[in-house]
């Protein structure tokens, strides 16, 4: 049997390692872009927030279709299914 003994908490890790920088959040229904400024417990804040309607592939480095919406776009994070640093705007 292998046992969990050891649980390590690591500042920075997550959402909260993005700030300042532009990322992809992928929801249940839409994918959504901007730069991370403002996370909380219940929602993140995005400047320059945009939806992404097509990703394009993902080699290239802008999307094909990301339209803006608003310069403070906030995303519950209880519909984010993942996230990262994909491309820029």
């Amino acid at each position: 049997m292998k046992k969990l003994v050891k649980v390590e908490e690591v500042d920075g890790e997550g959402l909260i390692n993005f700030m300042g920088e532009t990322v992809t959040l992928f929801c249940l229904n839409y994918i959504y872009a901007g730069k991370l400024i403002g996370v909380n417990d219940s929602f993140v804040k995005l400047e320059n927030g945009h939806i992404v309607y097509d990703t394009g592939s993902f080699s290239d480095n802008k999307f094909k279709d990301a339209q803006y919406v608003s310069n403070e776009l906030y995303v519950m994070i209880s519909s984010i299914e993942s996230f990262s640093k994909v491309k820029d705007l």
